[in-house]
């Protein structure tokens, strides 16, 4: 191997640089209160100037760490021996994510975990070692150090499921089906104005909510009408004869794209150049999945397509001439999926809808039960779970956590856009204080799902009555009202129902069944507990 000389440079001035009698390791102090410590494999002459540092012709491993306190010091220099050369991430037991490192050098490997990875890194897995007070501070909250080759992560269960998962009483049915008969007779082609992927695909959702509802309230004289609908809606764009837009397969960049977003990168909220696929295809993929659950024959014959459609944020495939990249949205190692595309941002990458980030997934799975398909299933199941907590550990922000700066933690319940480098208290299309569109952001489409994703009764209360006063501005929309009172209904069940009773307007992929359904399906007053038992439930 060749040597050479290297140079690592710093906005900020050099105080000092010194090394140990071996050159082989150098503290590098800098005028804004930080230290580096850098460790070289075999010794290496360097020297500062006022930012750069230069060395003499070198061959071997450099590697470099912040010294937050003086005590890591030791830690760092035990595992600077060892280093990782590539990792790779495999969804292998159901609910179970494992890392598994190639390592270079020699000893044990060190790297940094993240909140999410401590709480669902196995206790009992002796393969690891957690270095509970070797601490690095992020945006993210606390780094913890791990030492270990593999990491084994597991989720909590989720069970997906087509109806509530609590099921609804029979008392309750008459008013749910007075309003699917009114949802289900306005259903009708010629009134849909949009060509958005966005927008249609949430209008075939919510009409696929009503066959899913009708079932559970045992009313199925209305299916053969929404199936009709669903039908007319999904198969212009599965076939490609829907004129004012459609879906198009992108080998440049192997994906998915509307004709729409092929000529105008600002179309369809940036479809075109990768904006946001796991949600609007999330939508068009529950009702594939809920069209084919009931009318077997037609998902056969579409099947190639509403595959094509899961491709393109779903696949799995590590081969380098898939047309499709591997889960295209989902970060393996945040645990949560990221919705900006093509486009650089000096903040990195983006996401503000984890409702819907957990939708997509979510209908990969219920597609994965009307297919018989057992692999996609789990897997649907298992990203879902874990942007499920991903969302609770980031999106959501409780008064007495410390994850967040305390200024922060004050002042708001729900993260607006999650950055890679920052939050924002306001959305892509709201202001910080219109705080029924963070929540409301937080929680479309309502589903089964839902139940989970809110499932801490205490955080809920708290970020209703963080809402409330917001609904008292004028001009608030009827169905951000409505995403309230969703929630409010997991822990005042009548109130809710009033509220939504009283209201004259839904959300574009909400309606007044669906929320009845939502209501309906709640626990009744007394038996309300801190956490929700849908874990009981679904393993027991």
């Amino acid at each position: 191997m060749s040597r050479v000389a290297f140079s690592i440079s710093t906005i900020h001035a050099i105080l000092e640089l010194s090394s140990n009698s071996s050159s082989t390791k150098y503290t590098i102090k800098l005028n804004n209160n930080q230290t580096w410590l850098l460790y070289a494999s075999s010794p290496v002459n360097m020297s500062p100037n006022v930012s750069t540092i230069t060395s003499s012709a070198f061959s071997g491993i450099i590697r470099i760490a912040v010294l937050p306190e003086p005590k890591f010091e030791a830690i760092l220099d035990r595992y600077n021996f060892c280093y990782p050369i590539s990792g790779d991430a495999v969804l292998t037991k159901p609910f179970c994510l494992e890392y598994k490192w190639e390592k270079g050098g020699w000893g044990d490997l060190l790297l940094l975990a993240h909140p999410l990875h401590l709480q669902l890194l196995s206790s009992t897995d002796r393969s690891i070692t957690i270095l509970e007070d070797f601490k690095y501070n992020s945006i993210d909250g606390e780094l913890v150090g791990v030492v270990g080759d593999s990491w084994v992560l597991k989720s909590d269960p989720i069970g997906v499921t087509w109806h509530s998962i609590r099921g609804i009483k029979e008392e309750s049915y008459s008013e749910i089906i007075d309003a699917l008969i009114k949802d289900v007779e306005a259903l009708n082609l010629s009134t849909v104005s949009t060509s958005s992927s966005y927008f249609y695909g949430k209008l075939i959702a919510r009409a696929a909510r009503f066959a899913l509802i009708a079932e559970e309230v045992c009313y199925l004289e209305v299916i053969p009408a929404i199936q009709k609908f669903l039908k007319d809606m999904i198969e212009p764009w599965m076939d490609g004869t829907f004129g004012a837009n459609g879906f198009l397969y992108d080998s440049k960049w192997g994906g998915i794209v509307t004709k729409k977003g092929s000529e105008d990168s600002g179309a369809d909220f940036g479809f075109g150049i990768y904006n946001d696929h796991h949600y609007h295809l999330g939508y068009f993929i529950y009702g594939i999945a809920v069209l084919a659950k009931i009318d077997p024959a037609w998902g056969r014959k579409y099947k190639p397509q509403a595959y094509s459609l899961l491709a393109d944020f779903m696949n799995l495939s590590k081969q380098e001439n898939s047309n499709y990249p591997r889960l295209r949205c989902f970060d393996l190692w945040k645990l949560h999926s990221w919705a900006g595309g093509l486009t650089e941002f000096s903040d990195g990458r983006n996401q503000q809808n984890p409702g819907e980030a957990v939708n997509g997934y979510y209908s990969a799975a219920l597609m994965g039960l009307a297919y018989g398909d057992s692999h996609l299933l789990s897997v649907g199941s298992a990203l879902s779970a874990l942007e499920i907590q991903a969302a609770k550990t980031w999106w959501h922000v409780r008064e007495e956590d410390k994850l967040y700066g305390e200024e922060f933690s004050k002042e708001n319940r729900a993260v607006g856009v999650l950055w890679t480098n920052k939050r924002n208290s306001g959305l892509w299309f709201a202001p910080a204080n219109w705080r029924e569109c963070r929540l409301g952001i937080q929680l479309l489409p309502i589903l089964p799902t839902s139940e989970i994703l809110f499932s801490d009764v205490h955080f809920v209360r708290e970020l209703v009555s963080w809402t409330s006063p917001a609904l008292a501005r004028k001009g608030v929309g009827e169905g951000w009202k409505g995403f309230v009172y969703a929630l409010q209904g997991i822990y005042d069940k009548e109130g809710a129902l009033n509220n939504i009773r009283n209201l004259n307007g839904f959300d574009d992929g909400n309606s007044l069944t669906n929320l009845l359904w939502w209501i309906h399906s709640r626990e009744d007053e007394g038996k309300k507990r801190g956490e929700l038992s849908w874990f009981h439930h679904y393993c027991h």
